[in-house]
């Protein structure tokens, strides 16, 4: 961090390098020769031996074992695509199962099948996410709050209470949770989780962003998805108290600047959520001021017609209104060169501030700039 007149600014690196551990693949296949049975379940179809897959994973089990009566010829497919319709049925456990192996010995006609599996959590490490996931729930999402309110609610708690694990050693959002730090996994594990027991359906993305593979949310706000990146919104080095939005709510075409995916294997995301806030401010009702306090904690209303500022005169009324509201920040929108930046920066300390620190960077859609300032 470089000071210069007064002011530091801060250059904050919102892709970190993400090691994700996507899913999980099997170590191989041993055939057995038969032996006498033993007192186990027995599956005869795919979907059974789905089912019993599922539920060992619920249960975190590391040994499974249980009999399959039917045609063994294409039994290794067979398992194969059980297991991973058991996985994608739960999004949350196909990130934490580590490793797994099969074997099975029989006949052609019947096989008794073991697995042991590795996973990223225990049962117990699990139970404690799911009851933590409950206890934030209940502090962030208060009553009468309506799906745009509890997203923010969430994806800000995950933001300010977790930190880009820079080792690169910490994967589930169990690590997160207990240590305070994970990497973009364990950021989009308990982003999914939350959002999941607050009733809002999302997705888990796999992809890549910054030349690494990396992971987060897509989330359903009424008929229309969104990206959500919570690793991205979350500045590295770690910021206390600061929250970012540049990876909040955005469409495909938005996030496909610097994240890329299958698209193909997720729902589409087309609607720009400024465009979807807007619309709601229109139709008025008992929201319209939450709404407009979203849109403007959300820096939208820098897309205002009088959201410009040119001068130092413009920079410290804008700041006087937040100062009246005793505010410790202001977003502003600055349309003048960014030489011109830093002396109209130094006239803020007329206000009575005291050491002013700004983020300055290129407001998107526009030849202006989208500057943060802080102060105290």
């Amino acid at each position: 961090m470089g000071r210069r007149n007064g002011f530091s600014k801060r250059w904050v690196l919102t892709g970190a390098i993400c090691v994700l551990l996507l899913g999980s693949e099997p170590l191989g296949w041993a055939i057995i020769p038969a032996k006498a049975a033993e007192d186990v379940v027995t599956v005869t179809t795919s979907e059974q031996m789905q089912f019993k897959l599922a539920e060992g994973l619920e249960a975190r089990q590391t040994n499974m074992t249980f009999k399959y009566k039917g045609t063994t010829r294409e039994l290794e497919q067979q398992l194969t695509k059980a297991f991973k319709s058991a996985l994608d049925a739960d999004p949350y456990t196909k990130y934490i199962v580590d490793r797994y192996s099969y074997s099975w010995r029989g006949t052609t006609g019947s096989a008794k099948i073991t697995l042991k599996i590795e996973y990223r959590e225990t049962a117990e490490q699990t139970a404690y996410v799911k009851q933590r996931v409950k206890d934030i729930l209940n502090k962030v999402v208060q009553p009468g709050m309506d799906t745009h309110q509890k997203i923010k609610a969430i994806h800000d708690y995950v933001v300010l209470n977790l930190k880009y694990d820079t080792d690169l050693q910490k994967y589930t959002a169990y690590e997160g949770l207990r240590t305070g730090e994970t990497v973009c996994q364990g950021y989009a594990l308990l982003t999914y989780e939350l959002l999941k027991n607050a009733g809002i359906d999302n997705w888990l993305v796999e992809g890549t962003a910054g030349d690494q593979l990396h992971a987060w949310n897509l989330v359903k706000i009424d008929n229309s998805w969104y990206h959500l990146d919570t690793t991205w919104d979350d500045p590295v080095p770690d910021v206390p108290n600061q929250v970012k939005y540049a990876y909040y709510l955005r469409t495909d075409e938005q996030m496909g600047k610097d994240h890329t995916w299958d698209a193909g294997s997720y729902p589409k995301a087309a609607v720009p959520y400024q465009q979807t806030l807007q619309a709601l401010i229109h139709q008025g009702g008992a929201k319209q001021e939450v709404y407009l306090d979203l849109k403007r904690q959300l820096g939208y209303d820098l897309y205002d017609a009088n959201a410009v500022v040119v001068d130092a005169k413009d920079l410290a009324a804008r700041v006087s209104k937040e100062l009246n509201t005793n505010s410790k920040m202001a977003i502003v929108r600055y349309a003048s060169p960014e030489e011109q930046l830093l002396d109209d920066l130094a006239r803020l300390y007329d206000l009575g501030l005291r050491n002013i620190r700004y983020l300055v960077q290129p407001l998107e859609g526009t030849k202006d700039f989208r500057v943060e300032i802080y102060w105290e």
